[in-house]
């Protein structure tokens, strides 16, 4: 059996990341677990490449995700440039289509101000204004963050595997955890294949999974989770012009954590809009339509306890879910919603699907969504749960804050000069 001193569960960005940290601090024996072939194959692969500026994100209730990705986009940077990866710096506006949602955007810009973005940077424009910079643009007013960028989270997940393989990091790929089995100074993990290693360490941050493996720990006992496709279109390219910059729309049910439709300008070239979220039963249910929409509320229901049943009591969740099953039926539905501000399009300019990604929010035992992430010690382990969008942007410095976390309780213990010179270690933990 082979013996680690960490072993991470997950070979997302965030798992890739922590292993790049600890690899480039320490001596330590890592290693990154992940049932797939490669790193980033799930929903650090499968999203809309944007490197997220924090203006929309609620400086108290989502204060880690917005300090890490406000941290973290200069990090990417360097990466990208480093390595030749893209780096399309686009823009974003974020549209309101009333006076109330107005009043969101003036809320957004304050928010994003608090988070640490540049003033300069947030631009709330009219309607004649953002005519001026996209004409085919039609909504009440906008705000323009110049700083998004369009961008490849799978071949920078990659670069960063690299480096981590050089820094002595073992990957450790087509492999299922089956089981775990607690000893007093180590953990061992039990895969499908009946083969098993063993690490004194396990960090846990398996994305869509992450609820279920922090269960065996006995932890989290009391809250569920839900795992919701987000599907998108391709605009065919003779159209994918009409608007040059990421343009995103207020949520209408804020209290819920999904994206209204937006346009997306992705980093090879091609224009998308989505996405919905239509429940499904797995974080790997990437294809199939489902048309029977209230049985498949009922069946999902009937498997879910706790908090995560309570929001099938809730009659604002179920429309909202039953409205978000239309857009998955029908593309005209998915284009109808973005014709609220781009009025010139049409159904027949999106000519084929595409990549779809699922989000796993939890829920918390009162039925609630939590908003931002949760972290557990185990025995032996360390635990992340609800690491939700914007985590690839703000995995860098996130990842590094794990890495500090575990510095304090004494597990890492005199840190070593780093390897080489990508990203300064002190230089975050000192920001955050």
């Amino acid at each position: 059996m082979k013996n680690f001193d960490i072993g991470i569960i997950g070979g997302g960005i965030l798992g890739t990341t922590i292993s790049y940290w600890i690899s480039n601090l320490y001596d330590s024996s890592v290693c990154v677990i992940d049932k797939e072939s490669d790193v980033a194959k799930h929903t650090s692969g499968r999203n809309t490449g944007v490197v997220h500026t924090p203006f929309y994100l609620d400086p108290e209730k989502k204060k880690i995700f917005a300090k890490s990705a406000y941290l973290s986009r200069n990090l990417w940077k360097t990466l990208a440039i480093q390595t030749q990866s893209p780096w399309m710096e686009i823009g974003t506006i974020e549209v309101a289509i009333d006076e109330l949602q107005h009043k969101t955007l003036e809320k957004y810009q304050k928010w994003g101000i608090e988070n640490g973005v540049n003033e300069d940077s947030l631009l709330i424009l009219d309607s004649n204004g953002l005519k001026q910079k996209e004409k085919n643009l039609e909504c009440y007013s906008g705000l323009l963050c110049k700083d998004d960028v369009s961008t490849d989270y799978s071949k920078l997940t990659q670069e960063i595997k690299n480096i981590s393989r050089q820094n002595s990091t073992e990957f450790i790929f087509q492999k299922t955890v089956k089981s775990f089995q607690q000893k007093n100074d180590s953990v061992q993990i039990n895969f499908t294949d009946n083969s098993s290693i063993e690490c004194k360490y396990i960090i846990n941050c398996s994305g869509g999974n992450s609820l279920d493996i922090a269960k065996q720990f006995d932890l989290f006992e009391s809250y569920s989770d839900l795992h919701f496709r987000g599907e998108y279109w391709i605009a065919d390219s003779n159209y994918a012009d009409i608007v040059k910059t990421n343009i995103y729309s207020v949520a209408r049910h804020p209290e819920f954590p999904f994206l209204d439709p937006h346009w997306i300008k992705r980093a090879n070239g091609t224009t998308e809009i989505g996405p919905n979220a239509v429940p499904v039963p797995t974080p790997e249910t990437y294809d199939g339509f489902v048309t029977d929409i209230q049985t498949t509320i009922s069946k999902l229901g009937d498997i879910l306890t706790g908090g995560a049943k309570k929001l099938f009591l809730n009659p604002d969740f179920l429309s909202l879910i039953t409205h978000e099953f239309r857009s998955s039926i029908s593309k005209d539905a998915m284009v109808q919603r973005v014709m609220n501000f781009i009025p010139s399009l049409e159904p027949n300019y999106f000519t084929k699907k595409g990549t779809a990604g699922i989000r796993t929010p939890v829920i918390s035992p009162e039925g609630n969504f939590i908003p931002d992430v949760l972290e557990r010690e185990g025995q032996n382990s360390f635990h992340i749960v609800n690491y939700n969008s914007p985590g690839a942007t703000g995995a860098p410095a996130y990842s590094a804050l794990v890495v500090k976390k575990l510095q304090d309780k004494g597990f890492l213990k005199n840190p070593k000069s780093q390897k080489n010179s990508l990203w300064d270690f002190n230089s975050i933990i000192e920001q955050i």
